[in-house]
């Protein structure tokens, strides 16, 4: 592998919207886990099957990894996401579209973080009313929710960044 250019990029304002919007997402989901803690029964459900129903059951203290993993999980890639030129690319990377995939990428990483926070914050929303006795399970609509949320802008980047060469 050649040595990729590095080069610093300039957030348009749509990237610093979901920056933003990721942060904000992260504070609301340690506000809403730390609010519900006190008021949650001692077990309450860790495991959700792919029909959304509770298969596994845990003390309340595991509502807090939510919002811990999604935390490390976002400041992890908000890293990563400063060094595009380490990233797997389905292209070669030149000085002519470096600065086109990198914009891609970043973005897609970008989304994808903010998603992520959204989901943990779901699970995390619909893990406090299943142990209230308000919600039975996810719902059937989760999982493909998740998976559409996920895999479609991924699918958009992949064919974006290979038009893109």
């Amino acid at each position: 592998m050649s040595e990729r250019p590095k080069l610093k990029l300039e957030l348009t304002t749509f990237d610093k919207t979901l920056e933003i919007l990721g942060w904000i997402s992260i504070l609301a989901i340690w506000v809403l886990t730390i609010t519900n803690y006190t008021n949650l029964p001692g077990t309450i459900p860790i495991h959700y099957n792919g029909a959304g129903q509770a298969d596994g059951f845990g003390g309340k203290a595991t509502i807090l990894t939510l919002p811990l993993m999604a935390t490390v999980l976002f400041v992890g890639l908000t890293i990563l996401n400063n060094f595009p030129h380490v990233f797997n690319y389905p292209t070669n990377i030149t000085q002519d579209n470096a600065l086109r995939q990198y914009t891609n990428a970043t973005r897609l990483i970008r989304y994808l973080k903010f998603i992520i926070v959204i989901i943990f914050g779901l699970i995390a929303f619909k893990t406090i009313q299943n142990a209230d006795g308000e919600a039975d399970g996810l719902g059937i609509w989760f999982l493909p929710l998740t998976l559409g949320l996920i895999f479609i802008p991924l699918t958009f980047y992949i064919i974006k960044t290979l038009k893109t060469k």
